[in-house]
């Protein structure tokens, strides 16, 4: 189990910013790394009510599990390793782990119980993350539901690293700032979107 304090800036890209910006920084093939995420709420969406976001994270050869909770400044995580069988269990029941002790007792506190957390949504993304000068750059091609999107993202180390430090990096490779929603609201609202189109067809 681990606990830290998470502050990061994002911004959407289009597919030739994504590229211009891997052939900048002379990104090869065996640099990404490949993660589905599986996110969980209630039926009655608590967690997003209160700003916090539930998820497995799973790799090729691990997993783990990830609650983020807001701060004053950032996102505090607390994350549980797993198994991918304890994922695959999850994915299978539609149903958050009882694997993740710590989450789950963070969750005890707000009257959340295991059996309230569903599957709500899952993305997959294609990600290289690399270090430079302001912090940890992260270059992500997301697949969701039917859609396919390009990100940039920058986590950086403290405080006083703002919006305004992250519009001049993106300004630098000449890249507009494009408020971007959390992957796990895109995934969810597009699973949504996809469930009323079937629904129609029903």
């Amino acid at each position: 189990m681990s606990k830290e304090i998470e502050i990061e800036f994002k911004s959407m890209l289009t597919n030739d910013e994504y590229e211009r910006l891997l052939h900048y920084y002379t990104i090869t093939n065996d640099q990404f790394v490949i993660q589905t995420n599986l996110y969980f709420d209630t039926v009655d969406f608590q967690l997003k009510q209160q700003g916090m976001g539930l998820r497995i994270l799973r790799f090729a050869e691990k997993a783990e599990a990830t609650l983020k909770v807001p701060q004053s400044i950032g996102l505090l995580e607390i994350t549980d390793t797993l198994t991918l069988a304890d994922t695959e269990q999850a994915l299978q029941n539609n149903q958050f782990t009882s694997k993740a002790i710590e989450i789950l007792a963070q969750l005890h506190n707000l009257a959340i119980s295991l059996t309230d957390l569903h599957l709500i949504g899952q993305l997959t993304t294609k990600r290289v993350e690399f270090m430079i000068p302001e912090g940890k750059l992260a270059l992500d091609e997301s697949w969701y539901s039917d859609q396919h999107d390009f990100e940039l993202e920058i986590e950086v180390p403290d405080a006083s690293y703002g919006e305004a430090e992250f519009k001049q990096l993106l300004n630098n490779f000449q890249l507009p700032y494009r408020k971007t929603q959390n992957k796990i609201v895109r995934a969810v609202a597009a699973q949504q979107k996809r469930d009323k189109k079937t629904e129609g067809f029903q």
